[in-house]
């Protein structure tokens, strides 16, 4: 029973503490502060990111108007816009890269059960990038264009749950491809992608790896038909073919053969082309696991829309990446959160409960059920009830 602790507090209590002062401890996070520690921080960011503030500002008044619960959110001090600009600004974001990783890590156990809708016991990861435009003149660190500065989200998406499995921060100059370079890849696993991630000399690497890629074709690519497996057109796929590359440089990064189903789309009436190392699932299946990509793009709408990386609280690299990992760090703590909870209420529907009712004293569990199970919380022991007769 947590009686008596606001939502706030209660969902931190899903974060490992002792785990996140060893992350500490390992950078020196907590060295020569005196007045907010790097524990308090992340309440103060996770705040920040649960309520939807904007700025350094909006969050100094907002705590400042509630300043009599600051000790029940874990806060000793008041919050001073400078200090929070100083620790964000200072402190490594590998502290909270490291505390992703380890949320990231628990979640996926959470939902390691999980059917991403399709019909097989393999991890499906989908992979891609997303860019976030920022002001030249004052991200002169993220160059991207001549007039533009940007960064780049390069996420690996695992489909059991959304919960992305691999995040790297980059300038807006990175082209996505070259994320394979620095990706640990998991035997007997499913990456789907899309073009920009075609290079044979990396997906052949990724083959010897034991791991199964689905990506698209790209135009100008060229290639001779070994054999024809049989194919039923009424499903809408057009032939599947083994094929071997042509050409002295692909032949040479892919020596063997790869596996090519054209199938068209009935909803749209577009026919795709897709390439896999993958010689045993049946060609709908691979149909099926390009289509399931999607579900990155919608994470990545998802994270502009919910959390709060548009607007950065500092202009370095150190807070801009801080920023973002305590971004990271809150939308996975919520999936715990719904996965231990056992909540059917959807992420979003959840976001928004917290962001108006933070500061609420009453149980998680009630707070964040549907209306139906809402209504069935019981009263307090100390509330009246003019009706008792």
């Amino acid at each position: 029973m947590n009686v008596g602790k606001t939502l706030f507090a209660q969902i931190m209590e899903f974060i490992p503490w002792t785990s996140f002062g060893r992350i500490v401890n390992r950078y020196g996070g907590n060295a020569g502060v005196r007045r907010m520690t790097c524990a308090e921080q992340f309440r103060v960011m996770a705040f920040a990111q649960l309520t939807w503030r904007e700025s350094l500002r909006d969050i100094e008044v907002t705590l400042g108007a509630n300043a009599g619960k600051l000790y029940a959110m874990g806060l000793r001090h008041a919050i001073h816009r400078s200090t929070l600009a100083d620790a964000n600004e200072l402190r490594d974001w590998r502290i909270w890269s490291d505390l992703a990783a380890l949320l990231i890590r628990r979640a996926r156990k959470l939902y390691c059960d999980d059917s991403p809708g399709l019909d097989l016991v393999n991890t499906v990861y989908a992979l891609d990038s997303t860019t976030i435009d920022l002001c030249l003149s004052l991200f002169d660190w993220a160059p991207f264009r001549t007039t533009k500065a940007a960064i780049k989200l390069h996420t690996l998406l695992d489909l059991r749950g959304a919960i992305p499995a691999f995040i790297h921060i980059s300038d807006g100059k990175m082209g996505d491809v070259t994320v394979l370079d620095i990706l640990a890849i998991e035997a007997g696993a499913f990456y789907i992608m899309d073009r920009g991630y075609l290079d044979f000399s990396r997906l052949y690497r990724m083959h010897q790896a034991g791991a199964f890629f689905v990506t698209r074709a790209k135009s100008n690519m060229i290639a001779r038909r070994v054999y024809s497996a049989a194919s039923d057109r009424t499903t809408g796929v057009i032939c599947d073919q083994t094929i071997a590359l042509k050409g002295f440089y692909p032949i040479k990064h892919y020596p063997e053969h790869l596996r090519r189903i054209r199938f068209k789309d009935p909803e749209t009436g577009k026919t795709l082309i897709f390439l896999t190392n993958n010689t045993t699932l049946p060609p709908l299946t691979i149909a099926a696991l390009y289509k399931s990509r999607w579900q990155v793009e919608l994470f990545f709408k998802w994270i502009k829309q919910h959390l709060r990386i548009k607007k950065f609280l500092g202009n370095s690299e150190n807070a801009v990446k801080t920023q973002i990992w305590c971004a990271v760090s809150t939308y996975v703590l919520i999936a715990i959160v719904k996965k231990e909870l056992q909540l059917n209420a959807s992420l979003y529907t959840l976001l928004q409960i917290l962001s108006v009712s933070v500061f609420e004293k009453t149980q998680l569990l009630y707070a964040l059920q549907s209306d139906q199970r809402a209504s069935e919380m019981p009263l307090d022991a100390n509330q009246l009830n003019l009706f008792d007769f």
